[in-house]
């Protein structure tokens, strides 16, 4: 499997249902997820969860993903920045993190063998989303395999 990663800081806050940044799937192929990090722009805290997407939703802007092998096929998958309509999140939380009151302070989730399964489909998706209380613009970036 080749390896693949997007991030960026994020335009937005995001919210509960609106993530602020994450990864959607394309209508014939599937991924695993292997890593999400996700760190605090601002000095005041951060309640953040990792989620599934079932429904995509209006992602924002479309980012450029890297390959890590130059010799890799290009990514299938995207990364999306702030959503500006709401996405059907999963009420299940794959990961929850306080991100502290300080700039940098951050969270790197890691998944093992074989990571989270992303099956193919324009509506499946993981994002970056608000646990509760107020948003705050983050950095974060996704690794997966396909």
């Amino acid at each position: 499997m080749a390896r693949y990663t997007v991030g960026t800081r994020s335009t937005g806050a995001g919210t509960t249902a609106r993530p602020l940044g994450g990864l959607m799937a394309i209508a014939s192929r599937s991924c695993f997820v292997r890593e999400v990090g996700v760190f605090n722009t601002t000095t005041t805290a951060v309640a953040i969860r990792l989620a599934k997407i079932t429904a995509a939703g209006t992602p924002g802007a479309a980012l450029t993903e890297e390959k890590y092998h130059a010799t890799d096929d290009t990514p299938d998958m995207t990364g999306f920045d702030t959503w500006s309509a709401d996405a059907t999140i999963s009420a299940g939380n794959l990961r929850v993190a306080a991100l502290g009151a300080a700039v940098g302070a951050g969270v790197i989730w890691t998944f093992a063998e074989p990571g989270i399964y992303i099956p193919a489909g324009t509506a499946n998706g993981i994002g970056i989303v608000l646990a509760t209380g107020t948003g705050q613009i983050c950095d974060w970036y996704i690794e997966w395999e396909e």
